[in-house]
């Protein structure tokens, strides 16, 4: 799945993680993060959820593309091994 938004921010933060979520339920665990050009720390929520949500079904998330607004963050909140090892 792509992400269909230049930005992941708190402001749609939930129908990002929503899409992602209907995604990984469907099979499809590829997500694409190419076009995201901007992003907060909900975005670190949002690959958080996500990789919960595989884990509880058993599959193998696989995340393409991480600004690396996304990457800074996790790191300055130690999350970077979960966000970097999904």
């Amino acid at each position: 799945m792509k992400i269909p938004a230049d930005s992941i921010t708190n402001q749609n933060a939930m129908q990002i993680v929503q899409a992602g979520n209907a995604a990984i339920r469907s099979g499809d665990a590829v997500i694409d993060l190419s076009s995201v050009r901007r992003c907060d720390t909900a975005a670190v929520a949002c690959v958080l959820s996500w990789r919960r949500l595989a884990r509880s079904t058993n599959t193998r998330l696989q995340l393409i593309a991480l600004p690396e607004d996304l990457r800074s963050l996790a790191n300055l909140y130690g999350v970077q091994a979960l966000v970097d090892g999904v």
